[in-house]
């Protein structure tokens, strides 16, 4: 199947994509999969989620099949939520108390969560392409945030495609967990993802975690 162009989804990609975007073939497929499966899933683009005044922008990979797929609240409803939820609250960033079925009144304050690939990829690995057919829609969502400051990127995917996503090169900021470097009028702080395999093998520990959100807030209130 051809790729289709990115102008046959309107005169000009905004920030966030829409329900029925057609631009991944492999992605298309599965969300129609899993709509078969789970009718009462959301199955499509999980959209941004947050303050439209936020100051830190904070980007993951893609929605889980679970996850954000099933709930379309980005981070709700699989693991990895927990902790980033558990983490704002601790650091000011999010009030209120985290449900993973996204029955909750929780509030993000000054933040705000996005993906690289906003639809759930097979296996949680989205493809280069997809990556670029999606990038277009993080380039939007960073350029919508006034007031942003600083970018908490989720594990490597995330780092690369915020560089991209500027207009620089994957190699313009070091990888790596705790790595902070200058992208364009941001500060960007990468992680490791809060995933299950991080976080259950010790890879991330929710101090290492936290100790990234202490410095965003050192950097937005300094």
């Amino acid at each position: 199947m051809p790729r289709p162009d990115l102008a046959s989804i309107g005169p000009a990609l905004g920030p966030e994509p829409p329900r029925g975007c057609p631009l991944c073939p492999r992605l298309v497929a599965y969300r129609a999969e899993n709509a078969r499966a789970h009718p009462d899933w959301f199955n499509g683009p999980a959209p941004s989620w947050g303050d439209l005044g936020a100051r830190l922008l904070v980007t993951g990979l893609a929605p889980g099949r679970t996850g954000a797929n099933r709930t379309g609240r980005p981070f709700t409803g699989d693991h990895a939520g927990w902790l980033l939820y558990a983490t704002l609250g601790k650091t000011g960033f999010a009030h209120g108390t985290y449900d993973p079925d996204g029955e909750d009144y929780l509030t993000l304050v000054d933040c705000m969560i996005t993906n690289a690939v906003r639809c759930a990829p097979p296996g949680n690995k989205p493809e280069t392409s997809e990556e670029a057919n999606c990038r277009p829609f993080l380039a939007s969502r960073i350029a919508a945030l006034p007031r942003l400051k600083v970018i908490v990127t989720l594990g490597d995917v995330a780092r690369r495609n915020v560089l991209r996503a500027l207009g620089l090169k994957a190699s313009d900021g070091p990888p790596g967990h705790g790595s902070e470097f200058r992208a364009g009028p941001y500060v960007v702080l990468n992680s490791y993802h809060c995933s299950r395999l991080n976080t259950n093998t010790g890879r991330l520990t929710p101090a290492m975690f936290e100790a990234v959100f202490r410095r965003a807030r050192a950097l937005l209130d300094g």
